[in-house]
C-alpha cells in the first residue's frame, strides 16, 4: 500500500511539474538561452585558461549543470514550503504514504524535469557551436550531471522545510545565484581574483561542473570533487531529514 501511494504521488508530482510552463521555461529553455548569450559569439578554438577547453565546450557543461540545478533546487524548495503552509503535507501524513515517499516523489519529479534541460543544452551546443564529443562522453556527461543534481535536490528539500512560504523564495534565490556564480556556472572561475578562486574550489557547484569538464577532457573525475559532492550530499540529506522530523513533531 505504501509503495502504491508513493507511486501515485510521484505520478502526480510529474504531471504538475510538466504542466507548469513557467517552471519548464526557466529549467529547460533558460539555460540554453544563457548558453547562446555567453558562448554564441565566442571563438571555437580559443581555450579557457586552466581548463584546456574552448569556451563553448566549457559553458555547455556549466549551463547543463545550471539547468539541472534550477530544476531540482527551485522546484523542490518553493513547492514544499507552500504545501506545508497550505496544509497539504499535513493531509498526506494522514494517508498510508510514508515520509520518505513524499521526499522521494519531490526528488523524482525534479530529476525527471532536469533531464530535458541537460539534453537541450547539449543539442544547442552541438547544433549552433559545433561541439563534438565521442558517444561515450555524451552518455557519461548526461549521467554525471543528472546524478550530481541529487545533491541539490536534497538541498531544495531542506530549504523547503526550513523556510516559510513567504521567506522561501528570497532564501532560495540567494542560495541559487550564490551557488551558480561562485561555482563558476556563469563564468569561468579563472576570471575570479585568486582569493575568490580559492573559495570557489570548495563550493559544491564547482565540483559538480568539474565532473563534466573532466569527462570532456577524457579524464576520470578528481577524487576531491567526488568527496566534496558526497560530503555536501550527506549534509543536505541529513539536514532535510532532521527538518522533516522536526516539522512532523510540530504537526
Amino acid at each position: 500500500m505504501n509503495t502504491f501511494a508513493s507511486r501515485g504521488l510521484i505520478k502526480l508530482e510529474l504531471t504538475r511539474a510538466l504542466r507548469n510552463r513557467k517552471f519548464l521555461f526557466f529549467s529547460v529553455i533558460y539555460p540554453s538561452v544563457l548558453f547562446l548569450l555567453i558562448a554564441g559569439s565566442a571563438d571555437t578554438t580559443e581555450k579557457v585558461d586552466g581548463t584546456g577547453l574552448t569556451l563553448p565546450t566549457y559553458m555547455m557543461v556549466s549551463m547543463a549543470s545550471f539547468g539541472a540545478l534550477t530544476a531540482v533546487l527551485m522546484g523542490n524548495s518553493e513547492r514544499i514550503a507552500k504545501e506545508r503552509e497550505s496544509g497539504w503535507v499535513r493531509q498526506l501524513r494522514l494517508t498510508t504514504l510514508p515520509g520518505h515517499g513524499y521526499v522521494l516523489a519531490k526528488t523524482a519529479s525534479a530529476a525527471v524535469v532536469s533531464l530535458p534541460s541537460i539534453v537541450v543544452v547539449f543539442a544547442v551546443a552541438a547544433a549552433v557551436k559545433g561541439v563534438r564529443l565521442d558517444a561515450w562522453q555524451w552518455v557519461a556527461l548526461t549521467g554525471a550531471i543528472w546524478a550530481g543534481s541529487l545533491v541539490f535536490a536534497a538541498l531544495g528539500v531542506a530549504i523547503g522545510y526550513l523556510a516559510s512560504g513567504d521567506a522561501v523564495r528570497p532564501i532560495t534565490m540567494i542560495t541559487y545565484f550564490g551557488l551558480s556564480i561562485l561555482g563558476g556556472l556563469w563564468m569561468p572561475t579563472t576570471t575570479f581574483p585568486q582569493w575568490l578562486q580559492d573559495i570557489a574550489k570548495w563550493v559544491p557547484t564547482h565540483a559538480y561542473a568539474a565532473l563534466g569538464q573532466a569527462i570532456e577532457q577524457s579524464h576520470a573525475p578528481h577524487a576531491k570533487d567526488i568527496v566534496i559532492l558526497a560530503v555536501f550530499f550527506a549534509l543536505f540529506t541529513g539536514g532535510a531529514a532532521w527538518l522533516y522530523r522536526k516539522d512532523t513533531l510540530k504537526a
